[in-house]
C-alpha cells in the first residue's frame, strides 16, 4: 500500500491514508502532527528495509552468492556421472596407496629404510582420499555450498592442507634422497638408515603442520560463513603457506632432477657399454720385448721361462678381471642414474600438471578478491583445479610401481590373492635378473 511498484517507499501514499482515516465519520481526532511524522519515519525505514532485502535476493538467485560466485546446479543425469567419477577416483586412490603400504609393511625384501619415504607418501595420499576427498564429493554435488557446519570446516581445512603439504614435501625430499644416493652411492647409503630416513619423515609432516596450525591459533581466520568453507585469504599466510607447501618444494625437485639428468648425461659420455676397455698398446709391445730378451738370454733354462710367462699371463688375467669388474660397476651406476633420471622426470612431470595451476589460483586469489568477497572466482574452476591436484595422489603409486619391479610383482601377487610365499618369489626373481646380467656381461666378453 505504501511501497511502489518497484520496491520503493512512497511518502504520499502513506501520507494520504492517514488523512482519509482521520475523515471518515467516528473517528477520532488523536493523531497529532508529531506522531504522523514519526509513523511516517518508521514506515520509510520498514520499507527500505524490505527493498533491499529484495534487491539483494534478486542478486542472489542471478548470480549464486552475494559475490557473484556460481553455484554448481545439475540435473540427475549429470550428478549421477560426476558422482561416479570422483567416487571412482576416490576409491582408486585409496587402493592404490593402501597397495604400496601393505606391500613395504609385510613384504621383507621391500622393508628397507629407503622406502620409509614412499610409505610416509602413501599414507598422506591415503588420508587425502579417506579425509578430504568424500566431503569435497559431497559438497560438489549438492552445489558447493558447505553444509558440515564451521567447527567441522576449520577441522577439515587443517586435514586437507596438512595432507596435501605432506604429500608434496615428501615428493620433494624423495627427489633429494635418490639424488644422494646417485651421486654419493659409496657414502650416502651408509648413513640412510632407519633412524635417519624416520627423523626424515617426521621433520616433514612437522612441516606440514606449521602451514596447518596458523588459521586454527588465531595468525589468519578461515571464511567459513554463508555456507562457504574457504582457506584464509590473508596476504601474509597465503604468500607463506604456497610458497611452503608448493613453490620451494617444486623449485627443488627441478634442482634435483637437472642435477641427476646431467649426471646421467655426463656418465654416458664417459663409460662404454658396448664392450670393455683394452689393454694398452704401449704395455703389450714392453711386455713382448720384456719376453724376448729374456728368452734370447736364458734359452737353455725351459722351466723358469715358462714359469715367467705362466706369471704374466695370471697378471694379464687379474688386469682383465679388474677391467671387468670396473666396468660392470660403471655399467651398473649408468643404468642406475638413467633409471632414476626416468623416474623423477615423470614424477615432476605429474606433480606440476596436477598441482601448478590450483596453487596459481591460490596464490593470486587474494590479489584480484575485494576483502568482502573472498570467494569471487568461479566455483566449477576453482573445483575442477582441486580435483586436478587430488588426482596426483592418484598417479604416485602407480608411478613409483612402473619403476619398481618388486613393486611390481608385490602388487600383482596381492590382487591376485596370493599371499603366500611372496618373500621367496621376490628373491627368486630378483636371483633370475641377476644371472642375466652375468650371462649377459659374459656374452660381453
Amino acid at each position: 500500500m505504501f511501497v511502489d511498484a518497484d520496491g520503493t517507499f512512497n511518502n504520499c501514499n502513506m501520507k494520504s491514508y492517514v488523512m482519509e482515516k482521520a475523515k471518515e465519520p467516528g473517528a477520532t481526532n488523536m493523531i497529532s502532527e508529531a506522531l504522523v511524522a514519526h509513523l511516517l519515519k518508521i514506515a520509510q525505514e520498514a520499507a527500505e528495509a524490505v527493498s533491499a532485502t529484495s534487491q539483494s535476493s534478486t542478486l542472489l538467485m542471478e548470480n549464486g552468492t552475494r559475490c557473484g560466485e556460481q553455484i554448481l546446479n545439475y540435473d540427475k543425469v549429470e550428478k549421477v556421472f560426476i558422482g561416479g567419477i570422483l567416487t571412482m577416483l576416490t576409491l582408486f586412490t585409496i587402493c592404490g596407496n593402501l597397495l604400496v603400504v601393505i606391500s613395504v609393511c609385510f613384504v621383507k625384501k621391500l622393508r628397507q629404510p629407503s622406502n620409509y619415504l614412499i610409505v610416509s607418501l602413501a599414507v598422506a595420499d591415503l588420508s587425502i582420499a579417506l579425509a578430504v576427498m568424500p566431503f569435497v564429493s559431497i559438497t560438489d554435488l549438492i552445489g558447493g555450498q558447505w553444509v558440515f557446519g564451521q567447527v567441522f570446516c576449520n577441522v577439515f581445512i587443517a586435514m586437507d592442507v596438512m595432507c596435501c603439504t605432506a604429500s608434496i614435501m615428501t615428493l620433494c625430499v624423495i627427489s633429494i634422497d635418490r639424488y644422494l644416493g646417485i651421486t654419493k652411492p659409496l657414502t650416502y647409503p651408509v648413513r640412510q638408515n632407519g633412524c635417519c630416513m624416520a627423523k626424515m619423515v617426521v621433520s616433514v609432516w612437522l612441516l606440514s603442520a606449521s602451514i596447518t596450525l596458523p588459521p586454527l591459533f588465531g595468525w589468519a581466520q578461515n571464511v567459513n560463513d554463508n555456507k562457504v568453507c574457504l582457506i584464509s585469504q590473508d596476504f601474509g599466510y597465503t604468500i607463506y603457506s604456497t610458497s611452503v607447501a608448493f613453490y620451494i618444494p617444486v623449485s627443488v625437485m627441478l634442482i634435483m632432477y637437472y642435477r641427476i639428468y646431467r649426471a646421467a648425461k655426463l656418465s654416458a659420455a664417459k663409460h662404454t657399454i658396448t664392450g670393455f676397455p683394452r689393454v694398452g698398446e704401449e704395455e703389450a709391445r714392453g711386455g713382448e720385448e720384456a719376453m724376448e730378451e729374456q728368452e734370447e738370454e736364458e734359452d737353455s733354462v725351459d722351466c723358469v721361462s715358462a714359469a715367467l710367462r705362466l706369471h704374466r699371463e695370471v697378471e694379464e688375467c687379474t688386469r682383465f678381471s679388474r677391467l671387468v669388474r670396473s666396468n660392470r660397476r660403471n655399467m651398473s651406476i649408468f643404468k642406475r642414474e638413467q633409471k632414476a633420471a626416468g623416474t623423477l622426470g615423470i614424477v615432476v612431470g605429474a606433480f606440476s600438471v596436477c598441482w601448478m595451476p590450483f596453487f596459481l589460483l591460490s596464490t593470486a586469489r587474494p590479489f584480484i578478491c575485494r576483502a568482502d568477497c573472498p570467494s569471487c572466482v568461479p566455483l566449477w574452476v576453482e573445483r575442477t583445479l582441486l580435483w586436478l591436484g587430488y588426482a596426483n595422489s592418484l598417479l604416485n603409486p602407480f608411478i613409483y610401481a612402473f619403476f619398481n619391479r618388486d613393486l611390481r610383482t608385490t602388487y600383482r601377487n596381492l590382487l591376485r590373492c596370493r599371499y603366500r610365499n611372496i618373500n621367496r618369489k621376490l628373491s627368486a626373481v630378483g636371483m633370475q635378473q641377476a644371472l642375466k646380467r652375468v650371462d649377459k656381461t659374459d656374452s660381453v666378453i
